[in-house]
């Protein structure tokens, strides 16, 4: 059963694409709701109407407000560590570093409020994903650094700390989902239709691939 599941109640073991597809619909409405009026302000009545379903089918599905909210978090990490998996499956540390942080601006992009409501979980010390965080994030941030670290033994990348190299490229490419509104300030036009992911994937490829490779 995935960490998921254990937060839902009342389906089978194997769910039918209409509960796959009603789930979502309640994550993607709650997603809503708790970035509009915080974990604390919203209910589960609003997440029900903008669902477009009742509140006892929504709880069919989720008995609680925590049960969606950790349902929400989960569902971003997922999304994140799906590039972080990936990292190292290529022989050339280049393309791989170029398409990690490419992949990380494209869901900066395309999923900035779910970035933000995770920022604002970490900001208040992890409560609800801490033990997530010290398990499967760190099992996985750690069997990466030894890929980046066997680079750095064969000379194909600079002597760096495998650890602080994700954490830049995190916080440079998250940067844009969470201070969406500051960035949309500073840049003004550049922004409209997102064009400016366009001259930040330039930038950050250009910043971490000359930084981190031997000329």
């Amino acid at each position: 059963m995935t960490p998921a599941n254990t937060a839902r109640a009342g389906q089978t073991k194997k769910r039918t694409r209409i509960q796959e597809e009603n789930e979502e619909r309640i994550l993607d409405a709650a997603l809503e709701i708790f970035s509009s009026y915080g974990f604390r302000g919203a209910t589960v009545d609003q997440i029900a109407e903008l669902a477009g379903m009742t509140k006892p089918n929504l709880l069919y599905y989720f008995r609680r407000k925590d049960d969606i909210y950790l349902a929400i978090l989960r569902r971003t990490l997922e999304l994140w560590l799906q590039p972080l998996e990936s990292l190292g499956d290529g022989d050339d540390p280049a393309t791989e570093i170029r398409a990690y942080i490419d992949r990380k601006l494209e869901i900066s992009r395309d999923n900035p409020k779910a970035s933000r409501l995770y920022a604002m979980e970490i900001l208040q010390g992890a409560p609800v994903m801490g033990t997530v965080l010290n398990s499967r994030l760190k099992t996985l941030v750690d069997s990466k650094a030894e890929v980046i670290r066997r680079w750095i033994d064969e000379g194909r990348l600079a002597p760096i700390d495998p650890y602080h190299l994700l954490f830049m490229i995190w916080a440079t490419t998250q940067h844009y989902a969470d201070f969406d509104v500051q960035v949309r300030a500073m840049l003004g036009d550049e922004t409209d239709d997102n064009r400016h992911f366009a001259t930040a994937t330039r930038t950050l490829e250009d910043l971490f691939l000359k930084g981190i490779f031997r000329s």
